[in-house]
């Protein structure tokens, strides 16, 4: 049987795992990476003979060199999800949290979005990309301006790849998955509104995959919000308090 691959970058915990999990669970293999060995270790032992691994942190150089290796192992790829991403509250503007998230969410995700879409278009076969950015994305949010500022860039990013593939005659879909609060290690121990469970969320994104939606906002409730977002004049949207 031939199954198909998909590469997961950030697979210990939060959506990626689910992800990774569902999709183990239909069948796929799957390269998995993330900065937490003991994470890894135990999704391959959980699935035996279906996960390779790779402790990769998205923000150093090295990083695409070793995907491609990971690629290589799992013998090939037909999708590429990048789940990888950081985001926190951050009105007092300490500055490390703003370069990490930016360090993160812009230059690692720019690096391994670019790989991914070498790795297609050097071997000339068709593929998907897929990266969750977030419905923050749809305005300036003043207490958390690096999270917010970084889910534009990469919506915007994968708009422009999307394009690049298309004047290129590349056989590459993209998806850019915009989820609201989810239920993960990240936003733990703190008060969120129509907070989402992991596995519900991740469903969703397989779905949207599988249709090859090209924006997906998750859930309803939050596409409401993302409508509302958008029709508010920039100069009253400066004066709310959002967060």
């Amino acid at each position: 049987m031939n199954r198909k691959k998909a590469i997961i970058i950030g697979a210990t915990s939060g959506i990626g795992l689910e992800i990774a999990i569902q999709l183990l669970q239909e069948g796929w293999k799957i390269g998995a990476t993330g900065r937490r060995s003991v994470a890894l270790l135990k999704l391959q032992h959980q699935f035996e003979g279906q996960v390779e691994i790779e402790v990769m942190d998205v923000t150093l150089p090295k990083a695409p060199e070793q995907m491609n290796r990971l690629i290589e192992r799992l013998g090939g790829m037909d999708l590429f999800l990048l789940s990888a991403g950081i985001g926190f509250q951050n009105p007092e503007l300490n500055e490390s949290i703003e370069v990490d998230t930016m360090m993160t969410n812009g230059v690692g995700f720019t690096r391994m979005i670019g790989a991914a879409f070498n790795y297609f278009k050097t071997h000339g076969k068709a593929g998907q990309i897929a990266a969750i950015t977030s419905v923050a994305g749809t305005k300036g949010i003043g207490v958390a301006p690096a999270y917010s500022a970084s889910k534009r860039f990469q919506q915007n990013y994968i708009e422009a790849m999307a394009q690049l593939a298309y004047r290129q005659g590349l056989d590459i879909n993209f998806t850019d998955i915009r989820p609201g609060f989810v239920a993960t290690d990240l936003l733990k121990g703190r008060d969120y509104p129509l907070l989402m469970d992991a596995r519900f969320v991740a469903g969703k994104i397989i779905d949207a995959i599988k249709r090859k939606q090209r924006i997906v906002v998750i859930d309803w409730r939050y596409r409401m919000l993302v409508i509302l977002w958008r029709l508010i004049p920039r100069w009253i949207w400066e004066r709310m308090k959002v967060g």
